[in-house]
Order: C-alpha cells, then structure tokens, then sequence
C-alpha cells in the first residue's frame, strides 16, 4: 500500500508543478506548497503506527480527530435541548447568568418539560397563598457546646479550595459573600489571602490537614488554633468525604504547587501534596466526635460539624451511637451528594460511587430524629443546588440550609467547559495559568455572585409563599411530590419510611431495627 501511495503522491505532485507551472502567477504555487503538505502529511499518516484510523485513510482521517476535539461545543450549543444537558441543562445555566448579571429571569409559553415522565418533581402549592418573608430568615448553627454561634444564610458558597480555583475566582466569591452576608466555604486548599476580603468563612479541614499540618502530615493544633481565631472564620468543618469522589484522596502535582498556594496549605513549594484517602486523626465513630469536640475547643467556641457523601448508613447510626455515649454532639452535619461536582475524578467514582443527595439528605435527617439528635445539629445540603426550587426541595427534605459549588463558579464565569482538570480553563475559574486568570474581572464577578445568591434565596421565599408558608419551619414533606409511573404520583411522605423523634432508643422497626443494632460506636464496620 506504501509502495502505491508514494508512486501516486509523486505522481500528482508532477502534475500539479506541470500545471502550475504552465498557467504561471504566484497564487499557483501557494496551491502547490499546500498540496506538497497535504501530501507529506499523508505520507506521515501511513508509516506511523499509533492510529490505526490515519493509516488506512490519510490526511481525511484526521477529521475525526477535530471533530472529536470539538464535540463537547457542538453538543453543548448546537444540539442538547434547553432541559437535558448535563451536568446542569440550558435553561438553569441561562437562569444562573441571568441572576448574575441582575437580569429579570422569565420564560414565556410554558414549561418544556415532560410532566408524564417517570420521576418528575413538583412541589404542591396553596390555594391561599402568602407574601414572602421580607427579609429571609438565617439558621442559628451552635448547639450546647457551642459559645460562639454562627446564623446561616439559606445559600452559601459550597467547599471550593485555592489551588483547585484561581486567585480572582477565591476573591470574586469572597468579596460577593462579603456584601450579600453568606458564608464562603474554603474547601481543603487551607485560607488563603484571596480569601481575606470580609466574607464570612466555613474553615474546611481534610485528611491532608492543609493550613494545620506538622512537617510529615499530621494535625498541628496550634496552628490550627490560630487560625480558626481569625474573626473571618465563623465555623469549622471536618471534611469527611467529597460527593463525586467520596473514599478516594487527591494529589495536587508538585508543579502546581506555587509559592501562593504552598503557603497555604502549609507545605513546601514544588512538593507533590497529598489528600490521603482516610483521617489518622481518627479511626472510631467514638474518636471522630471527640476530635469535632477538640476542633471547637481550639475554635474558641465557635461551631464545629463535618461534612460527608452518605455511604453504609450502618456507619452514620454508628456515628449517632458514638455521639450520644460520648454525650459529644457536632453542630452541624453538611451532607453532600453522589452528583457534586469537582476538579476530577475517576470516571467510576463520579458515576457510581456515593449515595444521591435526595437518599443521603433524608438519612442522615431520620437517623438524627430517630436518635433524638436532630434537635442539636443543624444540617446542610450540598450537591446540584442551583435555583430557588432546589433550595426549596432541600429544606422540604430535611436540610436547614444549603451550599452551592458548581453554580457560584457559573455566577464568576464558569461555560461549563469540563477543563477543570486540564488548566486550560477559559474563562479563567478553574485554572492557575495567569494569563487565563487575568480575563476574570474581580469587582464585576464578586457583584454577580452577590446578585445570584440574592435572588435564588429571593426566589426560594417566594415559592414558599406560593406553598401557603413564610418560610422553611412551615415546609412539609407531602408538598413535595414525585411522578412514579404514568398512573401514579406519590408525596415524600409516602415515598420513604420516616421515623418519629427518638424512635431508635425505643422500638425501632424493619430494616432501621437491622441496622441500629449492627451499629457500633466502637468501630466504623458492622
């Protein structure tokens, strides 16, 4: 087959000089050099052996190389419909932007979704409806142990680190939850300066122990000690697990770890970094709440809880049991879901491991009433919270409060490119590259988020209103309702059993029965 190329490349080469040759003028021979490429190119494509597509259809199969490249724009602006993009669809993207910029957010003609279809949701509103709340109301997190509560917005800033997101990207957020007055989650990546422009911090300590670590990698409670007294941090979470990547740890390459981000993590400059999978702070559900017990002593009181993607809910009971021998109870319990976001993972983790904020969110809230707890620890939502409907069905399902990721990184800029991981970020969120960097525009990004938030907690209290109540205490479960089948529809309250307040110390029933006494505060494996 070489031999037959090479004669018919030198073949048609001679006739395009001939030719050109011929005619004359200069523009024949630009046609000649782009053809000679052309052709080198092809002959390339045949003697190479890494693909097998270019060797049996030079030069042309390299169209299937571009427009592989290219098919994620395609897909996403030519072709997916307004409702099943994904991870987020078209239209709550354009609703995202649109409350970015403090654009009025209205569709016209009615809804583009299949209300027949299999797990729709709709929330059941009022006949007597009721003005929203003027004023949104804001959850007090502190329980008995807690002397320096802290009141929660609705919607906060969900766990993002520096490293993972640019410099301006860190400022933007903090600068917008420093006007609108909800709490910035610094993820593991340690506090940096960008994080220092007045918005209120939730301190987030992974297996890494980044900004409280010793020299081989372990908790240093000093350090830790100085700088949860910073006035900016407001609370204190142990992070346990990460929805998309949940029992799996990270590594930041050496040559991503700069000066800045070095400085706060507290390693050394140029040094792979290190999230191991599991704490060695501890090893039981009894040395788990006693450590968020230390975490609040060193705070100074202020409110210590962790955060966690539900797996065996063997294992959560097993953390209820240790907090009530130990008579040690955290302040909150953020709970995030099997479809959060992050910088990357592995395939098999984003798409089969951890459990659904909607199944996750419903346990950890009926383990902690079945336990008589859910009177002291407040609960968080994470995990795909994007409108006002989403903050809704949280607070529906048992959440006090939510935080959003994914969304606010859309409010500084974010198009949905999925290049986190590749530092080519174009707008300049997900990418340590100055250039790239340099295009997101601090002051306008950090107004957009201010705005973002303002109106989906806006538009969260109006729907409630709609729902006949003025806020989250009056939300009941059968007001949120999901189409099973094209027959029947079935309220929360139907769809999943629910156990009354302290109903696991007394006679708990079925499969709760099973698993509250499988648990152990002793050891996380039943």
């Amino acid at each position: 087959m070489l031999r037959f190329f090479l004669l018919g490349t030198l073949g048609f080469l001679g006739a395009i000089a001939v030719l050109a040759g011929a005619i004359g003028g200069w523009g024949w021979w630009v046609l000649v050099a782009v053809v000679a490429a052309l052709l080198v190119l092809g002959c390339y494509d045949v003697v190479q052996r890494r693909h097998s597509v270019l060797r049996n259809y030079p030069i042309i199969g390299h169209l299937r190389f571009l427009l592989e490249e290219i098919r994620p724009e395609l897909q996403q602006y030519f072709i997916e419909r307004n409702w099943d993009g994904r991870p987020f669809d078209r239209d709550t993207r354009s609703s995202i932007y649109q409350r970015a910029k403090d654009i009025k957010e209205e569709q016209p003609f009615g809804t583009e979704r299949d209300v027949d279809e299999p797990g729709y949701e709709y929330l059941v509103h009022s006949t007597r409806p009721v003005p929203p709340a003027a004023t949104p109301p804001r959850v007090r997190i502190g329980g008995r142990d807690c002397t320096r509560p802290y009141d929660m917005a609705l919607m906060n800033v969900s766990a993002m680190s520096f490293g993972s997101l640019s410099s301006n990207a860190i400022e933007a957020l903090n600068r917008g939850a420093a006007r609108g007055g909800f709490a910035h989650d610094t993820g593991e990546g340690g506090v940096s300066p960008y994080h220092r422009h007045g918005g209120d911090l939730v301190w987030e300590i992974g297996s890494g122990y980044f900004g409280c670590r010793t020299a081989d990698g372990g908790f240093d409670p000093e350090r830790f000690r100085a700088t949860a007294a910073d006035d900016q941090v407001k609370m204190v979470s142990l992070k346990l697990s990460q929805g998309a990547k949940p029992g799996i740890g990270g590594v930041l390459p050496g040559a991503k770890v700069s000066a800045e981000i070095a400085a706060a993590r507290g390693v050394p400059v140029g040094e792979k970094c290190v999230s191991p999978p599991a704490h060695s702070v501890f090893s039981t559900p009894r040395e788990l709440v006693r450590f968020i017990a230390t975490m609040r002593e060193l705070a100074g009181g202020k409110p210590a809880g962790f955060k966690l993607c539900l797996g065996s809910r063997v294992e959560f009971l097993a953390i209820c049991k240790a907090m009530l021998a130990e008579d040690v109870y955290p302040d909150f319990v953020i709970v995030d879901g099997g479809e959060g976001g992050t910088g990357a993972a592995p395939l098999e983790y984003e798409d089969h491991i951890g459990t659904p904020l909607t199944e996750g969110l419903l346990t950890v809230h009926n383990a902690l009433v079945g336990a008589g707890l859910r009177d002291r620890i407040k609960v968080g939502a994470s995990g795909k919270v994007a409108t006002g409907i989403d903050i809704v069905k949280r607070l529906v399902q048992g959440a006090d409060f939510t935080n959003s990721a994914r969304s606010m990184m859309m409010a500084v800029g974010c198009i949905q490119a999925q290049l986190c991981h590749t530092n080519t970020c174009p707008v300049g969120v997900a990418t340590q590259d100055p250039k790239r960097i340099r295009a997101l525009h601090v002051p306008d990004k950090a107004e957009r988020v201010f705005h973002y938030q303002q109106h989906c907690v806006e538009q969260a209290m109006q729907v409630m209103g709609s729902m006949g109540v003025t806020g989250p205490a009056g939300l009941r479960l059968d007001m949120l309702r999901r189409r099973i089948d094209h027959r029947e529809v079935l309220s929360y309250t139907e769809l999943f059993p629910h156990l009354t307040p302290g109903e696991l110390l007394r006679a708990p029933a079925g499969d709760w029965a099973r698993d509250w006494e499988l648990a152990d505060a002793d050891s996380f494996h039943p």
